[in-house]
């Protein structure tokens, strides 16, 4: 199961654009051409142990594609 965000993500702040995302291709290959961002922000989200915890979240997003890969990165207290 993949983390879910239950509610919306808050703080969002670009980390890289563009040549800086260095999975660019598999973004690309994977899910189509776009201007694609590397993004963080903070959610609520459910883990899958059925835990609702808040949590730095980072995730990629383009333009008409919108968020992809959505990942943990660590929890808050």
């Amino acid at each position: 199961m993949r983390p879910y965000a239950l509610r919306r993500v808050r703080d969002v702040e670009t980390i890289a654009v563009g040549g800086g995302v260095r999975v660019r291709q598999h973004l690309r290959r994977t899910y189509g051409r776009g201007r694609w961002r590397k993004m963080k922000g903070y959610a609520t989200v459910r883990l899958n142990n059925g835990a609702v915890v808040d949590a730095e979240v980072h995730w990629f997003e383009a333009h008409g594609i919108g968020r992809r890969d959505l990942k943990i990165k660590r929890l808050l207290e």
